[in-house]
């Protein structure tokens, strides 16, 4: 069985970790080394790999550190160049070319944002498969027997639009993240047959409702939905 969980899940930073028993990762390390290490009961070497999505540092502040530490580290070709990083810990991501780590199959593939974006589809040869797409407008791709959906929800256009921000803040939230109803079409297209849990990540402070959320999603679903926004 697969398994994912969330630790951060806001713009202030990210963190969430994979495992299927035999292999665990790490996935977006957008906090510091340091709180990475509490976080994760200073149990860091029980971790293959950490990855970074995209360049963005609330996704990526703590991949230096752990290269440092002697991590693995899997980022795109832009976020190497931001945070000036390489040696052989640096593991280059190239979207639709997968990789493999113990006993998971990982396959990045581009996602539409403002910077360089992957999600990531991630199955065990123990079984399961678990999608992770965050900080994205728009995903072209179709899953079929995916266990666990982890997707990011920032934002509902109703509340967006009634929200005081500048409305070029607005347009720029628009075109680089998931809002509730973008994410409610994902999940319409895609398989949800073997689906036996949904986490709905980086909801926005002031444009979400957890509640509704979890609400309206479960009763599109039928399945369990988990919301990460701390």
């Amino acid at each position: 069985m697969i398994n994912f969980q969330s630790y951060f899940s806001s713009s202030a930073g990210n963190l969430y970790t994979c495992s299927d028993g035999d292999t665990k990762i790490i996935i977006d390390l957008g906090v510091t080394f340091k709180s990475a290490q509490k976080t994760l009961s200073f149990r860091m070497s029980e971790y293959t790999a950490a990855f970074a999505s995209h360049r963005h540092l609330d996704h990526c502040r703590g991949i230096p550190e752990a290269i440092k530490k002697g991590m693995d580290c899997y980022v795109l070709p832009e976020t190497a160049d931001h945070l000036k990083i390489s040696g052989r810990r640096v593991k280059i991501i190239k979207p639709s070319k997968q990789i493999k780590i113990g006993s998971l199959k990982i396959l990045p593939f581009p996602l539409e944002h403002d910077v360089p974006n992957v999600g990531l589809l991630i199955e065990s040869r123990r079984g399961g498969k678990l999608v992770y797409i965050n900080d994205t407008n728009y995903c072209r791709y179709k899953f079929r027997g995916l266990n666990v959906i982890a997707v990011g929800c920032n934002y509902a256009a109703d509340i967006l639009m009634a929200s005081s921000l500048p409305s070029a803040h607005k347009k720029r939230v628009m075109r680089s993240h998931f809002s509730l109803e973008n994410v409610k079409e994902f999940l319409k297209a895609n398989d949800l047959s073997r689906c036996r849990e949904i986490h709905l990540l980086h909801l926005s402070a002031g444009n979400s409702d957890a509640g509704r959320f979890k609400r309206e999603i479960e009763q599109l679903t039928g399945v369990p939905v988990k919301v990460c926004d701390e």
